[in-house]
């Protein structure tokens, strides 16, 4: 890989990985676009502020309402609806204050049907329904269904004439739209507001709208009471039937059963009965837990009395439990001892007898234990058979005193469920007819509204600076999405991001200097030392790129005409030529300009003649600036043929015994392919791309063309550079890594 490969990847990488937003970018692209950013908002500002000043000033009456959940009466009964206090309530509550009758009676009291500010809409509405009509003829005809459909004539047409109820209808339609319900928060209190043009009116109304809803309220409460009251008389009436009625049928029962009532409907033989029914009961669980034990051990018959011990019935007595403990240990006495002492050692007799005797014990006690479970289980089976046998030789009373039972509680229920109902409905009616004279509303006024003084709409400042705020919002976005979608290369780091090329060095733009022939000659003059500055850096660029293998020739190209290459081409050889020998050669053969940069006179010869053989290289090189230049000569037909030749190549070599750089002006790679085949010749390829000017893609195209023949691109050079307009508005803040230091007065002035 050469060199100059190597830094286009490294640089390519680097700014791969920079993916932070850089806020001086932004506020450059902002500050490019400042007069646009400016201009729009104060306009739409200008514009809004004279709209909203011609609108109908709004005034706003509120009155204060406290709104509390239902609460006991005053006497201290509860009255007759819900007293849940929920948020639900409190929105139903809202609703209400916006409802169509509370709004048609502040409509009626107010009189506001003949009020100038309704009647004018009523009358819009009008005379929006006879446009409707003028529309639909109109329609008729212009769809051509003229015969399809019939069509009147205005003139033909009575005029709408609108009721009252239908004027009375607008007019409260009208002014709910014009009612707003707002709760304060974490309280329960609420504002009520009327917005009306007529800020007199606009407080009466709220105020009017707060009473009709509490007289309402008030009214709603002693209606609901008086219908309860009456439900509740004609209910009580029935409930007391009911009740009578009920007790009757319990009495004759009781009568004709000769039942006896002793705190628990029950007869004597019923009681004798249920004690059987009880002792059967605890039969069954004593034969249950009797035979449960008694399985364990009937499972172990056929086998020893050891197993029957580990049973769950014979291992839970306490005594079994301790002369197993015992018999363990005296077995575990045997096995020590029989580690030390032989079978007839007194000790070892004397251990087998004491483990022999907690077996005999442990067996006794089992056996003892298996035949109390055996024992037991037979008296808890005696005893079920003679209990059930006794129960069911009376189980015909025993369902006739149950039958009789369960008949007399359905009929005590029914006589306490009738008369529990009948005491509350008689305790609620007595509570209701004493608070029917003394309801109360859930809501008061807490304020009244006044007479407003300043109108709430239109808010024209707010109003101003909101379409300003948004119009400054929209600029900023629109410029920020122009410098997005403007692909045009403008600064080094764009050169170095859009293109992933090393950056050689920029020119600044010359504005006092138009002449193509002042630019190409400008480096030799002394007044200008910032330009002279940017060239002797792109040399030490040119030169430092090849220091392990010098750029002999160096090929200057751009992607289109008029992007400065040639003004470069000249320049850089006479900052070349001071230290070294350098011949400067116009290879465009289509349009050459060096005859009029130097003054050249016309018929001289130049590149094309001495290629072609018709001239010397003495004929055809002249001295300028310190430097040799080779003009293009004589136009040929066939520039391409004629650059491609083995004369062209013989021609370099013969060269590069004589001059140590050799600095050849090729003509741009997008409009021919002079350049791609000069650059096979080239050490080293300089791309010139005019800045503010040359679109990125163009830019890449060029140098993609020069890649694919493997063109030794050493780097871009960026010319006509506005340094003020660039430090003006933010974007120049990578030109002193590109080597431009004079414009920060670095430059001595001197030439090197």
């Amino acid at each position: 890989m050469t060199q100059h490969q190597s830094n286009r990847a490294v640089m390519a990488e680097a700014f791969a990985d920079e993916d932070v937003i850089d806020l001086r970018k932004v506020w450059g692209a902002v500050m490019r676009h400042k007069w646009g950013i400016i201009t729009l908002p104060l306009l739409v500002a200008m514009l809004s502020y004279l709209y909203a000043s011609t609108l109908t000033p709004i005034f706003q009456g509120t009155s204060t309402l406290l709104i509390q959940p239902p609460t006991s009466n005053v006497v201290g009964i509860q009255g007759v609806e819900s007293t849940a206090a929920s948020r639900e309530h409190l929105a139903t509550q809202f609703e209400l204050l916006k409802s169509r009758a509370i709004a048609e009676a502040v409509v009626n009291e107010l009189n506001l049907i003949n009020h100038p500010e309704f009647a004018a809409q009523i009358q819009a509405d009008d005379r929006f329904s006879w446009r409707s009509i003028i529309n639909w003829r109109a329609w008729v005809e212009t769809a051509g269904l003229d015969d399809v459909l019939p069509t009147t004539r205005p003139e033909d047409i009575d005029p709408v004439i609108v009721t009252a109820d239908e004027r009375l209808e607008r007019a409260v339609n009208a002014f709910r739209n014009r009612v707003g319900v707002e709760p304060r928060r974490n309280t329960q209190l609420v504002d009520i507001s009327v917005e009306m043009a007529d800020p007199a009116t606009a407080a009466q109304a709220a105020n009017a709208l707060a009473r009709n809803y509490i007289e309402r309220q008030i009214q709603s409460r002693l209606e609901m009471t008086e219908q309860a009251t009456d439900w509740m008389s004609r209910r009580l009436s029935e409930l007391k039937e009911e009740l009578d009625a009920s007790e009757r049928r319990l009495q004759t029962y009781v009568e004709q059963e000769d039942l006896v009532d002793m705190g628990g409907v029950t007869t004597v033989e019923a009681a004798e009965l249920s004690q059987i029914n009880d002792r059967l009961v605890d039969a069954r669980q004593a034969f249950a837990r009797a035979e449960n034990e008694f399985r364990q051990i009937a499972d172990y018959e056929l086998s020893e009395w050891r197993d029957q011990a580990t049973t769950p019935a014979v291992r839970s007595n306490s005594l079994v439990a301790e002369f197993i403990a015992a018999e363990v240990r005296a077995r575990a006495r045997v096995e020590e001892l029989a580690q030390r002492y032989g079978p007839q050692h007194p000790r070892m007799i004397e251990a087998r007898d004491e483990l022999n005797a907690a077996t005999e014990s442990l067996r006794g006690q089992v056996e003892q234990i298996v035949a109390s479970i055996e024992q037991s289980y037979q008296l808890s089976q005696s005893n079920l058979r003679s209990l059930e046998t006794t129960f069911n030789e009376n189980r015909e009373a025993i369902r006739s005193v149950q039958s009789k039972a369960a008949q007399f509680r359905q009929l005590q229920r029914e006589v306490d469920s009738n008369r529990t109902l009948y005491d509350r409905f008689l305790n609620r009616l007595n509570e209701t007819s004493a608070t029917a004279d003394i309801e109360d509303a859930n809501a008061r006024i807490v304020d009244l509204a006044i007479t407003p003084r300043s109108p709430v709409k239109p808010r024209v400042g707010q109003i101003t600076i909101i379409a300003a705020v948004l119009a400054f919002m929209l600029a900023v976005g629109m410029a920020l999405l122009r410098e997005q979608l403007d692909n045009r290369l403008r600064t080094s780091s764009d050169v170095e991001e859009k293109l992933t090329t090393p950056m050689l060095g920029l020119l600044p733009l010359q504005k006092q200097h138009r002449l193509r022939s002042d630019l190409a000659r400008l480096y030799h003059k002394d007044s200008e030392r910032t330009f002279s500055e940017a060239i002797r850096t792109i040399r030490t660029s040119v030169v430092l790129s090849g220091l392990d293998n010098p750029h002999k020739r160096i090929v200057v190209t751009s992607s289109i005409p008029g992007e400065g290459k040639t003004s470069l081409a000249c320049n850089l050889s006479v900052a070349l030529g001071q230290m070294e020998r350098v011949l400067l050669i116009e290879a465009d053969m289509r349009k050459p300009t060096l005859r009029r940069v130097y003054g050249i006179a016309r018929g001289q010869p130049g590149l094309a003649d001495v290629v072609a053989r018709n001239a010397t290289l003495d004929d055809a090189i002249h001295h300028f600036d310190g430097i040799d230049v080779m003009a293009c000569g004589t136009l040929p037909p066939n520039p391409l043929e004629l650059l491609s030749s083995k004369r062209f190549s013989n021609l370099l070599e013969q060269l590069d015994h004589t001059y140590d750089r050799i600095v050849i002006d090729a003509p741009p790679v997008q409009a021919v392919t002079d350049p791609l085949v000069l650059s096979t010749y080239a050490n080293a390829v300089i791309y010139m791309v005019k800045a503010d000017s040359t679109p990125a893609p163009l830019a890449r195209k060029g140098l993609s063309r020069l890649a694919e023949v493997n063109a030794p691109v050493t780097g871009v050079v960026l010319g006509h550079v506005d340094v003020d307009k660039a430090s003006k508005y933010g974007y120049g803040y990578k030109y002193a890594d590109a080597g431009y230091y004079d414009y920060y007065g670095y430059s001595s002035g001197e030439k090197a």
